[in-house]
């Protein structure tokens, strides 16, 4: 059995930690948009799962009922961060050639 050359190995897992940190400068630069109630509430978030924005339509907010307007914003938040772990699950599972890497996204 042929034995596997470390050499490259070596190089392959470089190219692809190289890979990695470049998929991860990208994602500071990507965006995602949540809304929710109808558009009602939006939050964008970058792909490093910072909140860049929120924005609350006038209509949405009723003094006699802050719960659902807290939930609303709860709700976008979650699927803000639901869909930025997506992007940079994709991101990383390309930049990898789909290895799954333990405690990586």
């Amino acid at each position: 059995m042929k034995q596997p050359n470390m050499q490259n190995m070596m190089k392959q897992a470089q190219r692809m930690q190289a890979e990695m940190a470049r998929v991860q400068e990208e994602l500071k630069a990507d965006r995602v948009e949540a809304s929710v109630g109808g558009g009602a509430v939006k939050v964008v978030m970058t792909g490093e799962l910072l909140v860049e924005s929120v924005a609350i339509d006038a209509e949405a907010v009723d003094t006699d009922d802050l719960a659902m307007l807290e939930d609303m914003v709860a709700a976008a938040v979650n699927e803000a961060v639901r869909q930025a772990q997506d992007l940079a699950a994709r991101k990383m599972q390309a930049a990898t050639g789909g290895i799954g890497l333990p405690g990586l996204f």
